[in-house]
Formats: C-alpha cells, sequence, structure tokens
C-alpha cells in the first residue's frame, strides 16, 4: 500500500518517468542489493532525461524545421562544394546566439543551404533555444493575412520572439514596399536580442538591389540591422559542370517521392 500511495503521488506531481522506473525497480529482485542512495539517483536521472528529451522534442515540434532530419554530423564536405569546416564545426555550438549574431547562407538551388540551416537549428533546439522555420514568402503572407484579421501583434511576435530565426528563400523575389515595411519591423524587433540565419540564392552584396535599391528608403535601413558581425558561409561550386543537387546527396528526393 505505501509503495501504491508512492506511485500515485508521483504521477499527481506529473513525475511519470520516476513512477515507471521505481515500479520496476520494485519488481527486479536484484535491486533489493543495490543502496538506496544509488537507487534514488536512478530514478531521478530517469525523470530527469525523460523531461529534457520532452523538452527537445517540443522545441523541434514548435520550429517545424523544412528537414528534421538535418544533423550537423550529416553535413557533406565531398560532393564538390567549397564549405568551411571549420567555421560550420564552430557554429554548431551556438556561441553565436549566445552573441546575437546572424548567419548568412548563399548557394545556388540544391547547393544544401536548407539542410545546412536546419541543421544548425537542430542543434540550438539541443541546446534548449528556441527555433522557427519560414520561407520569407510564407513569413510576409502570414503577416498580410494576420494585418487582415487584427491579429498582426500576435503574429509578429511568433516570428520575433525565438532566439534562432531560420528564414529561408530570403529576397527571392523583389518583396513590395510593404513587404518591406514588414521585414524591417521583424529584424528591428530582433536586433541584439536574437539571431536569425537567411538562406539566399543571392550573396549578400546582391540584397540592397532586392530590397529595392536606391527606390527603396528601408533597404539601408533593413541591412543596417543584420549585416554587421554576421557569418558568412558561401556554398560555391568546385567543378559546376559536376554538380549534383544536395537533396539527392542527402536522399531529400525521394522521401518527397515517398
Amino acid at each position: 500500500m505505501i509503495n501504491q500511495s508512492t506511485i500515485d503521488k508521483l504521477i499527481e506531481m506529473k513525475l511519470t518517468a520516476m513512477s515507471d522506473a521505481f515500479r520496476n525497480q520494485l519488481t527486479d529482485n536484484k535491486m533489493k542489493e543495490v543502496p538506496f542512495e544509488d537507487r534514488f539517483g536512478m530514478l531521478v536521472d530517469i525523470e530527469y532525461n525523460s523531461r529534457k528529451n520532452s523538452r527537445l522534442r517540443r522545441l523541434i515540434k514548435n520550429a517545424e524545421f523544412d528537414q528534421q532530419d538535418a544533423s550537423i554530423m550529416d553535413i557533406d564536405y565531398t560532393s564538390g562544394r567549397k564549405l568551411n569546416k571549420e567555421l560550420i564545426t564552430r557554429l554548431a555550438t551556438c556561441d553565436y546566439i549566445a552573441e546575437y549574431r546572424n548567419i548568412f547562407i548563399t548557394g545556388a538551388t540544391g547547393s544544401g543551404k536548407t539542410y545546412m540551416a536546419c541543421a544548425f537549428g537542430m542543434e540550438a533546439c539541443k541546446q534548449h533555444y528556441p527555433a522557427k522555420y519560414v520561407r520569407l514568402p510564407d513569413l510576409l503572407l502570414d503577416l498580410e493575412l494576420a494585418r487582415n484579421s487584427g491579429i498582426y501583434k500576435r503574429v509578429m511576435a511568433k516570428y520575433a520572439n525565438p532566439l534562432l530565426l531560420i528564414i529561408d528563400e530570403w529576397l527571392l523575389l523583389k518583396p513590395s514596399e510593404n513587404e518591406r515595411k514588414d521585414i524591417f519591423e521583424l529584424l528591428h524587433r530582433r536586433r541584439k536580442k536574437s539571431s536569425t540565419v537567411f538562406c539566399s540564392q543571392y550573396k549578400s552584396e546582391g540584397w540592397y538591389e532586392q530590397l529595392g535599391g536606391n527606390d527603396g528608403p528601408l533597404a539601408d535601413a533593413i541591412l543596417d540591422r543584420i549585416v554587421h558581425d554576421a557569418y558568412k558561409i558561401n556554398i560555391d561550386s568546385i567543378d559546376p559542370s559536376k554538380d549534383i543537387s544536395m537533396r539527392e546527396v542527402y536522399g531529400l528526393d525521394k522521401k518527397l517521392s515517398e
């Protein structure tokens, strides 16, 4: 009765992993030979690890990564593309997030920009940093619909608050004046409070023109909020004639067709 009462209390306190472990200890005769302190330590470790794993799963789910199987360990450095492995390894520590610095990942279609960005996002989640992935077209559409629905501030906060925001397809199309205003507002809110990964087919030197150039008064203001102290990863081809899509290298095309 005492043991069942203890189990019930653990469950009531939502210590379910500990309650299951305690029940297993009660039915394992070998555990009778283990000192109380060691048995208790095992229970605490099981509950602690269970909560950490649950939090990680929740962070990954909320991040909505385009490629949830992405991994820093699986980045391919032998597929004919110039990659700074030392920089990528250093960024995988997530120190840039603590420093509120950004990352620019640029390269042609199929060069592996999205995979790399999601791999950085996965590392952020492992260190319990809230992350969010979004395509720029979807982000701008979301904000436009929110403005028309009277929930603009709430939706803006969804993208402004995560400590790591991954914006894919950055400036693939030239944004309109209203869209540039939304981009400026978002990046202004995130400045010196969080980190953003930008994935673009255009090198950062071409972003000014994509943002309207001299005809877009917000171009300078937007770039001023993201370019300083940003890490740059440009994925160049060693031999363009031998290029293959990184979606094929990582087996992503096969997954999409299944």
